[in-house]
């Protein structure tokens, strides 16, 4: 298959105004021999090292045969469930591209205390691990790692012949997963973690869990030939130009809204990774909105949104709209190379997130200081309401504080969702999008967290200051030790949950933390004050 890509109205504007730059400034045949001097002087200590994703699907090659050894040797012993702990670019390109292969992986990416023991207490015995994580540090990954261990332990299986490490050479995890005795997957440094689809990130879970990883690389490896082209026809640039210069009236069009649906299985939640995390910084960026077939933002006025459709054959687009096809190799590639081209027009280093970490350390603040989590504002129906920056002075019922909330919403502003629940139980509370985008008449995001913590995270408070932020917290009811630590899974979201309302609160931005004890009746509660 071959990329396509076909455009209309203001987005076919911006590529016809401003491809020929790009095709002039040979940005596509730079990008392939990894100029790392395309985004500015600024950028470059940070782009230099961070363009290992240009050739990946060659340089990942080798891992292949490596993976579906390891994938025979389990199946030969019976281990047929395999579950991905990770966050952010760890678990994004797993989860697409096992579904999209029709295998399954079971991906962990929450520190919900439900979440967890679902995943330790399911079949343990037919069960192998992979935990990733870049750093080697993160807090939830370590997490979960420490409650597989104490899991295998108890079930009197050899943890070490179960658990696999995907890492980064030298990293904190790498030194102590050699030292435990574990199996352990290098991934290339050189590639950021939303651009680690083609490397061991996205190909071990993915390969051990049944995918044809081989198919996958060959695909990529095949697109690279169309996207490298200095030509007003390639795609990336095309695409690249469309989402980040896209100019309709007043209204710069900052928000792009991906629907994937029937052609490539959840694609608009890595993509929605993908870009927001590259671009939202320096108070710039392009907000990914993932949209369903049948969202409100396809048919309302929404002049600064851009409608972008993955579909299985491009061959014409309507409105102002973009439409593409290709393979999911293709489809990765095309992705990154166009965001690169993107954040050269904006003017932005696409490879940083230097605002991901301000959450982290609030979080931490919180852990070591339990009683600094607020008081309720008030509670209504089992519901604890709590807001910052949001004036809910007089207001004791859940539909007048969001009421309250969506007042603050500007013309150019977005509503943003974060779950922080079980969402294999909670997964119904996606509902509240569809419901919340009508209501108020603007983009609507929802991400379950705090996975989005580690990707739109950072378009929250490094990106415009448009947005207005809704949390659903659910109460622990049946929490979860972590070994080893003096937390619980528990008190770990709880102030994941705060932290971030207080970076944000901190940023001028207004929040209504929601917290239920029934999940399922809050959920309701909640619908019918919409």
């Amino acid at each position: 298959m071959t990329i396509k890509l076909v455009a209309a109205g203001a987005a076919e504007e911006a590529i016809e105004t401003f491809v020929g730059d790009l095709v002039n400034d040979k940005v596509a045949s730079r990008v392939a021999v990894k100029d790392f001097t395309l985004w500015g002087k600024d950028a470059e200590s940070e782009s230099s090292i961070r363009l290992g994703w240009v050739t990946s699907a060659i340089d990942s090659e080798p891992l292949v045969a490596e993976i579906e050894a390891v994938r025979d040797s389990y199946r030969s012993k019976g281990i047929t469930r395999f579950v991905l702990c990770g966050m952010g670019g760890s678990s994004l390109a797993p989860e697409v591209i096992t579904a999209n292969a029709g295998v399954e992986l079971v991906v962990l990416d929450s520190t919900s205390p439900d979440q967890v023991r679902a995943a330790i207490e399911t079949d343990i015995a037919k069960t192998a691990v992979i935990v990733s994580s870049k750093s080697g540090s993160t807090v939830e990954t370590d997490s979960q790692k420490r409650a597989f261990e104490a899991a295998f332990d108890a079930a009197s299986i050899d943890k070490r012949e179960r658990i696999v490490i995907v890492t980064d050479p030298g990293s904190p995890m790498e030194v102590a997963a050699k030292a435990d005795g574990y199996r352990v997957f290098n991934a290339d440094p050189t590639v950021g973690g939303r651009y680690s689809a083609l490397t061991a990130f996205g190909l071990v879970p993915s390969g051990l869990a049944g995918a044809n990883i081989r198919q996958l690389l060959q695909d990529a490896k095949a697109a690279s030939h169309q996207l490298f082209e200095d030509s007003a026809a390639n795609p990336a640039l095309q695409l690249g130009a469309a989402l980040a210069r896209t100019i309709n009236g007043e209204f710069f069009r900052d928000k792009v809204g991906v629907i994937s649906a029937g052609a490539l299985v959840g694609f608009g939640d890595w993509v929605e990774q993908l870009v927001a995390e590259s671009t939202g910084k320096l108070g710039k960026g392009v907000l990914p909105v993932v949209l369903g077939g049948n969202a409100h933002e396809i048919g309302a006025v929404t002049p600064d949104l851009l409608v972008v459709r993955v579909v299985n054959d491009a061959t014409s687009a309507s409105g102002d709209e973009v439409q593409v096809s290709g393979n999911l190799g293709e489809q990765f590639m095309l992705w990154e190379f166009a965001t690169v081209v993107a954040s050269r027009l904006l003017g932005i280093n696409p490879f940083d997130q230097p605002d991901v970490e301000s959450a982290k350390i609030a979080a931490r603040g919180m852990l070591e200081n339990r009683a600094a989590l607020a008081a309720a504002d008030f509670e209504d129906d089992g519901i604890e309401v709590r807001s910052a920056q949001l004036d809910l002075n007089g207001v004791y019922d859940v539909p007048t504080a969001l009421a309250k909330l969506l007042a603050e919403l500007a013309e150019d502003g977005y509503l943003s969702i974060h779950a922080y629940l079980d969402r294999n139980s909670a997964a119904s509370a996606l509902e509240l999008r569809d419901l919340l985008a009508k209501r108020s008449n603007r983009p609507t995001t929802f991400g379950w967290a705090p996975r989005f913590l580690h990707s739109t995270g950072q378009y929250h408070k490094g990106g415009p200051r448009q947005g207005v932020y809704l949390q659903l917290v659910a109460q622990s009811q049946n929490d979860l030790a972590v070994p080893g630590r003096n937390f619980t899974f528990g008190e770990l979201i709880a102030s994941q949950a705060a932290g971030d309302a207080s970076v944000l609160a901190a940023l001028g931005r207004p929040v209504l933390t929601l917290t239920v004890g029934d999940v399922e009746q809050g959920l309701a509660i909640i619908k019918a004050s919409i």
